[in-house]
């Protein structure tokens, strides 16, 4: 009983925290105050507050993380409604989302080599813009380490989310194509996250980005690695 209890509660509290986080993105408009981030720092401080654990969370995560499922599955719908404008831009699309997950790699590695960190943190941070899933399994592959590559994945998102949209509206780029595009590509399943929030079309192309980046870079990767 009492584990059904803090599951429900720990539910509430995450669906509480983004509804929250939505109102305050609305309301007051910067990369802090992005869903995902304010939210996430939301969930942390409650939990902190009333003496939650991560594995208390467990449950919850496990229910929510299910629904993810279902809800990746209906950006097929948007994608469907709209798909004569992605065939028409089918090649520039798929030109940007090869050169942004090159070019993701590339700058970890360079950036990293550039402060000479430690050859398992260059190897884990390359594939930073991959989905969890797929990136751990790729971090096996390369022999990086499947626990920081995870964390990177995380943060890279996080960060995705909170400062693309300010770069993007900073250059005007209101295209709804390029803006599920970038934030696919790059941010994986958490800057789809913030997509949807934008519109079902950018939604819908994020989530697209970020499954095809994931094809990708789990080819190109083990190629890429013997480089550096």
């Amino acid at each position: 009983m009492k584990l059904i209890f803090i599951t429900v509660l720990n539910i509430l509290i995450t669906i509480g925290a983004f509804t929250l986080s939505r109102f305050a993105n609305k309301k007051y408009p910067s990369p802090f105050t992005t869903p995902v981030f304010f939210s996430t720092l939301l969930i942390i401080i409650v939990f902190l507050t009333i003496g939650i654990d991560y594995e208390e969370y467990g449950p919850a995560k496990k229910i929510l993380s299910f629904m993810l499922g279902p809800a990746t599955v209906a950006l097929a719908v948007p994608l469907y409604k709209n798909r004569k404008i992605i065939f028409k831009y089918i090649f520039p699309a798929s030109t940007g989302l090869i050169l942004g997950s090159l070019s993701t790699i590339y700058s970890a590695v360079l950036i990293s080599k550039m402060l000479h960190l430690p050859n398992a943190i260059i190897t884990s941070i390359s594939i930073k813009s991959v989905t969890v899933p797929v990136a751990v399994e790729v971090a096996k592959i390369i022999g990086a380490d499947p626990s920081l590559t995870a964390v990177f994945v995380i943060v890279t998102g996080i960060i995705g989310s909170m400062i693309g949209p300010w770069i993007m509206n900073l250059f005007r780029i209101s295209n709804p194509l390029s803006r599920g595009l970038a934030l696919g590509t790059i941010s994986h399943g958490i800057g789809t996250a913030e997509a949807v929030t934008e519109g079902e079309l950018q939604g819908a192309i994020s989530g697209a980005a970020m499954a095809l980046s994931a094809i990708f870079t789990s080819l190109i990767a083990p190629f890429i690695h013997y480089l550096y």
